[in-house]
């Protein structure tokens, strides 16, 4: 993908850290924006959106996630153990694999070039075909061995994005902080957004 080119189909990854809502709000950005994506839920990523989302994504039933039904043409969902499926093959992959939120443990598969699943395969196919590979942590602390897995996937070419969401635009709500967080993922990926605006700075200080 060459700058400044907008991604048109992109990956989301989901695994099962704590941060559920990151991705589903990320999958109605992204959509929003009339990106296709392929989205893959691990079994334990679909246990946590129901621990902290109170949804039952059982039988990837879109409206759960997606209230706008004009968008679920834009979606296509796989199964984590589908390692035949569109996401896994070089010819087949889109524009951006984004991993959100990424455990640790599938960091340390990604790192260690494990292709196990449907999600560490995708990963390895965007690497090695050079495509975009955003992997956002949330897990907190991390160790020296976590932190070397994000430096070696950093130095293969994938952007480390931690689910660190920011405060100078003064959010007033948890969705204002998880928005602000997404936004930075889209931008990563190139694909414009309209629900938080840029920062254009401050007044300097006389």
């Amino acid at each position: 993908m060459k700058i400044n080119d907008t991604p048109r189909r992109v990956v989301l990854a989901v695994s099962g850290a704590s941060g559920a809502i990151y991705a589903v709000r990320c999958l109605q950005m992204l959509v929003a924006a009339e990106i296709s994506v392929e989205l893959i839920y691990s079994n334990a990523a679909r246990r946590v959106l129901r621990e902290e989302c109170d949804i039952d994504f059982v039988d990837d039933d879109l409206s759960l996630l997606l209230p706008d039904e004009s968008k679920h043409r834009l979606v296509t969902v796989y199964r984590h153990g589908d390692i035949g499926a569109r996401p896994a093959s070089g010819t087949g992959i889109g524009e951006a694999v984004i991993v959100l939120p990424c455990s640790l443990s599938t960091l340390a598969g990604i790192s260690n070039g494990s292709a196990a699943n449907l999600i560490e395969r995708s990963a390895q196919v965007a690497l090695k075909e050079q495509r975009k590979l955003v992997i956002v942590p949330r897990e907190t602390p991390l160790s020296r061995t976590h932190l070397d897995h994000m430096s070696s996937l950093a130095w293969a070419g994938a952007t480390i994005l931690p689910a660190s969401p920011g405060f100078y635009h003064r959010p007033q709500s948890i969705e204002q902080l998880v928005d602000h967080l997404c936004a930075k993922i889209l931008g990563v990926c190139d694909i414009p957004q309209s629900i938080v605006a840029p920062w254009t700075g401050s007044a300097a200080d006389e």
